[in-house]
């Protein structure tokens, strides 16, 4: 019998015990019951299992009958429970923003906007992201207090760029500059940031893991939406990355790149960056030069199909399709030369599309079994996330795991996403119950 028991009826029995005047101090106690549990690492389902959550965390993953006197308990129903899915490419202040929002809005548009954003991203079963550039401090901060509903954010900050480079959106007229001029707005507001050169590199790392990042986020190579930028376009000489990382580092922490290509992964993974961003178009000598380096691809399932991205500049549109026409290839040497893949989405600019972000997890099943889908969006992602050291925010107990001692993020689901992970792509119907640090947030059981 498999058997993982850590609490009996007597220890939860003491919640109905305390006195009435201390019952606001008691632990609070809920008993999940009936449930098949992936618990993000195993391909074998616990079956017939009682999940137990005290307070935040889990204290309990029994096949015996538990007892929760004087706590709640939520019969599922022979439906199985998953840990809270993590994506590890995410744009709080970029996703749920049209991009005329950039052109016309002001910061307090951006920002109000990705904290109503948070709710959905949420509701559709990611309890954890890693945002890799814009400002979502305040929202994070916000949703940490309770004060609004959204997922943990490891954020991290605006993601810096050179002249010229991917996230260079300024006007074509903006050059020539002189330090003597102000810092365009989005970079005065910290949406994004701009640096040059080994002393401004470290300068702007600096103030950005004061702004409380998590890791760093750079551009090493060229983009698809910003106009500037070829994609064969190596960013940032090795001297300025090397000072990245080592920014990083006097912090504990990494660099992730956004990058595409062999040259500019190349440098980047000789420079210390532990963490590629795409690398779409990177070549097998690449790939197998990340495994050999300890590097991961944080790679996203982006196609030219009915979710993908369009562009009003043709340049841009071009580059979408080259970039796409990589993917198939990226995933399948990634998984032949045995690089360590996360799951990310990096949905820019569309409210709409935001919504589909688990149909992006659901297309992970062209390279990869529903159980491979499942454990890479939870206990493999959460992994990555590990990498930030001590700059991580949640370290009270692991993450993308069901296990004991564990965060209480946990979704229910209508079926088994181990035979059939299209079940991830409509959430409203199929994720029953969603809870986020012990607190449930959905819960359509009627109990």
């Amino acid at each position: 019998m498999h058997m993982r028991c850590f609490a009996t009826g007597a220890m939860l029995a003491l919640v109905a015990s305390v006195p009435a005047n201390a019952q606001d101090d008691a632990p609070k106690v809920t008993l999940i019951a009936n449930v098949n549990v992936f618990d993000g690492t195993s391909e074998q389902l616990i079956e017939n299992a009682n999940v137990v959550v005290t307070d935040n965390l889990i204290t309990a993953v029994s096949t015996e009958p538990v007892d929760a006197a004087g706590g709640t308990v939520i019969d599922g129903g022979g439906r199985t429970l998953i840990p809270g899915l993590i994506d590890v490419h995410w744009h709080t202040s970029y996703c749920c923003a049209a991009q005329a929002t950039v052109v016309t809005g002001d910061i307090l548009e951006v920002a109000i906007r990705g904290a109503k954003g948070s709710e959905g991203t949420l509701m559709r079963g990611f309890t954890t992201v890693r945002d890799v550039g814009g400002n979502p401090f305040s929202t994070k901060k916000m949703i940490d207090a309770g004060e609004i509903p959204g997922p943990r954010i490891l954020p991290s900050g605006p993601p810096i760029g050179q002249t010229g480079g991917h996230f260079d959106y300024r006007p074509y007229q903006d050059v020539p500059s002189n330090p003597a001029d102000s810092q365009w707005y989005w970079y005065n507001v910290g949406l994004m940031a701009m640096a040059d050169g080994v002393p401004e590199v470290t300068l702007r790392a600096r103030e950005v893991m004061r702004m409380g990042a998590t890791q760093l986020k750079i551009s090493g190579g060229g983009g698809v939406s910003s106009v500037y930028d070829p994609l064969d376009v190596r960013q940032y000489t090795k001297a300025e990355i090397e000072a990245f990382v080592e920014v990083a580092d006097t912090y504990n922490t990494y660099v992730a790149s956004h990058i595409f290509t062999d040259d500019a992964a190349q440098i980047a993974i000789e420079a210390g960056v532990k963490s590629i961003e795409h690398g779409f178009l990177m070549s097998r000598e690449t790939m197998e030069m990340m495994r050999d380096n300890d590097v991961w691809l944080s790679i996203q399932p982006l196609l030219d199909d009915e979710d993908g991205f369009s562009f009003n500049d043709p340049v841009s549109q071009a580059k979408w399709i080259e970039v796409t026409d990589g993917t198939d290839r990226a995933y399948t040497l990634a998984k032949e030369v045995g690089v360590k893949v996360a799951f990310g989405t990096d949905i820019l600019f569309d409210p709409a599309l935001a919504e589909r972000q688990g149909a992006f997890l659901a297309k992970l099943q062209q390279w990869y079994s529903p159980y491979e889908v499942l454990r890479m969006a939870t206990s493999i992602n959460a992994e990555l996330l590990a990498e930030a050291g001590p700059r991580h925010p949640y370290q009270q107990g692991p993450l993308g795991v069901i296990t004991e001692g564990a965060y209480a993020d946990l979704i229910l689901v209508d079926g088994n996403p181990l035979q059939d992970i299209n079940l991830v792509a409509d959430p409203d119907a199929n994720f029953d119950l969603i809870m986020k640090d012990g607190v449930i947030y959905k819960n359509a059981l009627g109990q």
